[in-house]
């Protein structure tokens, strides 16, 4: 305190104007940074050219295996032409794909033929071993016994692709009823088509509710609604869906009434899964006969017949 009192106050007065002068120009200096630009802005949104060629970049790896990838990768790939030429197509399984609602692309369903039929090659072997060891057949029966376990390896991975669709769709056709007359309630109540599809989406849960998400995501992003629910129509190819994707378009681009025309739709849904209910419950009974006719009926003959050939057994 001493030192300050005795020096010159025209010396203090030059060190303290600048360090307020350094101390506002680091607060307008971090103000400045901390403002976004316009490549800041954009930056996000854009992708940067690479400076090299893209053909000296190292292919992605989806495995902790790199190495092991890049020396299999052929081989699937060779295994995926094979398996085209002797099943589904890839615009087929393509389309499954997308109906079965799964991310998987077709390389990758490829890859999982792939293993399930080195597991079915494993099986084959086994069984040929086996039997080759406990019968002795010749080399050719067993030789073909491991040639059909390898493809029903195949065959089985896109069996239970095709089972994946069958089940969403069912999924999705027994939960339509109710989005429907959620969607006709919100709409009667006031709500615009958007906001009503919007509403149903965010407060239940199912196939069609993550669609329907989908398509909002789809409209939000700058496609068009009538093209957002075109594109989920595509997706389920359900006549049912159809329809209503259908009825929603038209009443966004026209500005029809929806309500009446959801609540139809959930009727016909309705009355859609009621006459499937019957008609699987009417094989179902078909089904059903086969163990009274061939297993129950007999036994109750033989309990009826036997005490009366016992009695001709002990009178003879």
């Amino acid at each position: 305190m001493s030192a300050l009192a005795t020096a010159d106050p025209a010396l203090v007065g030059a060190i303290l104007g600048f360090v307020a002068g350094l101390g506002l120009w680091l607060v307008l200096w971090r103000i400045r940074a901390r403002r976004l630009t316009l490549d800041d802005r954009l930056a996000p949104y854009l992708r940067a050219r690479p400076r090299t060629s893209r053909l000296l970049d190292e292919p992605a790896t989806h495995t902790p295996f790199p190495t092991l990838e890049r020396l299999v990768a052929p081989v699937l790939d060779d295994a995926g032409r094979l398996f085209e030429k002797l099943g589904s197509s890839s615009v087929s399984i393509r389309r499954r794909l997308a109906l079965s609602g799964s991310p998987m692309s077709v390389e990758q369903f490829r890859a999982e033929q792939v293993v399930w039929s080195i597991a079915g090659l494993a099986v084959g072997l086994l069984l040929a071993v086996t039997v080759g060891a406990a019968r002795g057949f010749s080399l050719l029966p067993l030789v073909l016994l491991v040639a059909i376990a390898t493809l029903s390896g195949a065959i089985a991975r896109d069996q239970m692709l095709s089972r994946a669709v069958r089940a969403r769709e069912e999924r999705m056709i027994a939960e339509f009823p109710a989005i429907a007359e959620l969607l006709a309630l919100a709409v009667g109540a006031g709500e615009s088509p958007v906001n009503a599809l919007e509403r149903v989406a965010t407060s239940t849960t199912g196939e069609l509710s993550a669609e329907l998400l989908r398509t909002l995501a789809d409209a939000r992003s700058g496609t068009p609604l009538a093209r957002a629910l075109e594109r989920m129509a595509d997706r389920t190819s359900l006549p049912s869906i159809v329809r209503f994707t259908e009825g929603v378009s038209v009443a966004v681009e026209r500005g029809t009434p929806l309500a009446e025309v959801l609540r139809a739709q959930a009727h016909d849904a309705r009355e859609v899964g009621r006459r499937q209910l019957m008609e699987s419950g009417g094989r179902k009974e078909v089904l059903m006969m086969v163990p009274v006719v061939f297993l129950i009926l007999p036994v109750t003959v033989l309990f009826a017949i036997f005490p009366g050939i016992a009695v001709l057994q002990v009178g003879l």
